[in-house]
């Protein structure tokens, strides 16, 4: 008998062993073979439940066997008789068959009478601690469908090294909580407004830039208010840097300049901007990075308010019709608030992209994503420091998703820099190589 327990005893441990590095080594064939079918079963059988304790269920009338007690008979027992009868019962909301995803599941589930995705997005903390998974999102593809994406662990606690970019002007900087790519693409979205404070995250996110544009045929131009400490280690991928107010005032005019003279060649081609000019004619395109934002607006004293004023305006023109011409914004800034003036406030409005590390204050938080999802603006404020890199992201798809982008040193960006200095063109060379008459062949 005992050699028998210890031969059970055995064959469990060396069952469970081998399930932890099933799990441990190759946690993708583990999860579909064995975790989905589980948790599937397991997500059906405790939907009602979890629907009723939530508040997601309706009172409904059905047709229902009840039980109605009847006469006392003499052995004291009390008689009961089974009635078909009308009553009020709780229907839960129609679930579809739980599919499972990388990270997780997902569930699209029907709606009923009167709700609207809104309801589902306001317990999805409830479901998520319901069924025991890290997270919960609520999304809606088309009006009485609901689609439930739920990560069983964060996947952003470790993330993968950046990826090289293939195609212009977008890079891969970090990764979705729903472990998709976290891509900055500036022809889908042009400008961009990435707040944090210091230790967040925002510096390694414009080094992940740098890196995936570094190899592209592209102008990088660089307004470092620090006094050049951020940016002057890649002077040489840069075409243009200035460090000082001053300078930045005389490149946003050099800018505005450059935008005048490409307007008038898309307008000489019948072009509605430069990706429809033929490539012989097509400009470089131009990324601005913009570190300390809140230095352009900050106002000593009254004798800079024209200096300042200056400088909002001709930022502002570039926002609003850069993007026609190959010119793109990302703006960073640890402090991004509404005292700053109208201009950070229009700038905002043209800034379609936003990206919210850990901040300091609230105000910061509800500048970058207050105009989107109050549920944003949340999770934006529990960020942890013990997390950099990781930040509210307002993707191009219309969602909010939290991310986090790749580790990308100093070193490795300066070294990219230095590699792919031949892929700078000359400042003055991009101010000159606007042609003043198209070819023949658009001429005629």
């Amino acid at each position: 008998m005992p050699d028998e327990f210890y031969a059970v005893l055995g064959v469990l441990v060396a069952l469970a062993a081998g399930l932890w590095a099933w799990r441990r080594w190759h946690h993708r064939s583990f999860w579909l073979a064995l975790g989905y079918p589980l948790t599937a079963i397991t997500i059906r059988a405790t939907w009602r439940k979890v629907a009723l304790g939530c508040g997601l269920t309706k009172k409904r009338q059905r047709f229902w066997f009840t039980t109605v007690p009847g006469l006392v008979a003499s052995t004291g027992v009390v008689r009961v008789k089974r009635k078909f009868q009308r009553i009020a019962v709780d229907t839960k909301p129609f679930m579809w068959l739980p599919m499972p995803t990388r990270h997780g599941w997902r569930v699209t589930l029907h709606t009923l009478e009167g709700q609207i995705p809104a309801d589902y997005a306001d317990v999805a903390e409830r479901l998520a601690h319901s069924w025991g998974v890290h997270a919960v999102r609520v999304t809606s593809d088309k009006p009485g469908r609901v689609r439930l994406a739920a990560t069983i662990r964060d996947p952003l606690v470790k993330v993968d090294e950046l990826p090289p970019s293939t195609e212009l002007l977008k890079v891969t900087v970090g990764r979705l909580e729903t472990g998709g790519p976290w891509i900055v693409d500036f022809k889908t979205v042009p400008h961009w407004l990435n707040a944090g404070a210091t230790q967040s995250g925002k510096s390694n996110l414009a080094n992940a830039l740098i890196v995936g544009l570094a190899p592209q045929p592209v102008a990088l131009v660089g307004f470092d208010l620090k006094g050049g400490v951020e940016f002057t280690p890649y002077a040489p991928r840069l075409s243009a840097l200035a460090t000082t107010r001053a300078e930045c005032g005389g490149l946003l005019d050099d800018l505005v300049a450059l935008m005048t003279d490409r307007m008038g060649v898309c307008r000489m081609a019948s072009a509605r901007n430069i990706w429809q000019l033929p490539p012989a004619m097509r400009p470089v395109p131009v990324v601005v990075l913009v570190d300390e934002l809140a230095e352009l607006y900050l106002m000593a004293d009254k004798s800079e308010k024209d200096e300042i004023a200056k400088t909002s305006t001709a930022l502002l023109r570039v926002a609003q019709l850069g993007r026609a011409f190959g010119i793109y914004l990302f703006c960073c800034g640890q402090r991004i608030g509404s005292d700053l003036g109208p201009g950070v406030t229009a700038l905002r409005a043209q800034c379609s992209g936003r990206i919210c590390h850990r901040v300091n204050d609230p105000e910061t938080a509800t500048m970058t994503l207050g105009d989107l999802d109050p549920a944003a603006l949340d999770s934006a404020r529990a960020i942890a420091a013990e997390t950099p890199g990781v930040a509210i992201v307002a993707s191009q798809d219309g969602q909010w998703y939290r991310a986090r982008s790749f580790y990308v040193s100093e070193a490795a960006a300066e070294h990219a820099a230095h590699a792919y200095a031949d892929q700078a063109p000359c400042w003055a060379d991009v101010m000159a190589a606007q042609p003043h008459q198209a070819p023949d062949s658009q001429t005629a």
